[in-house]
C-alpha cells in the first residue's frame, strides 16, 4: 500500500492501488484490523476515481464541435 495521500494521486494510480487493495481483501488472508483499514483505503482510492472521472467528463462535454464536427474550441467549465 502507498503512504501517497489519496488526495494527491492522479486517476492511474488510484485506479492500480485499488486494484492492489481489492486484491489483498478478496485473498481473505489479513486481519480484521487490517482488512477494516484496506477497506477504508478503498473507499478513498474509488472516491478519488470517481472524481477524476467526473473531471475528465466535463472537460470532453466543455468541448464544442463545428458543423463537420471537429472540435472548434473549448468552452470553459464552471469552476476550472
Amino acid at each position: 500500500m502507498s503512504d501517497k495521500p489519496v488526495a494527491e494521486m492522479s486517476f492511474e494510480e488510484a485506479m492500480a492501488e485499488l486494484e492492489r487493495v481489492v486484491n489483498q481483501l478478496e485473498r481473505g488472508d489479513v486481519p480484521l484490523e487490517q482488512s477494516i483499514t484496506l477497506y477504508e483505503r478503498g473507499a478513498a482510492l474509488k472516491k478519488r476515481c470517481e472524481e477524476k472521472l467526473k473531471d475528465a467528463e466535463e472537460k470532453v462535454a466543455a468541448i464544442t464541435l463545428d458543423a463537420d464536427g471537429n472540435p472548434a474550441g473549448t468552452k470553459p467549465v464552471e469552476g476550472l
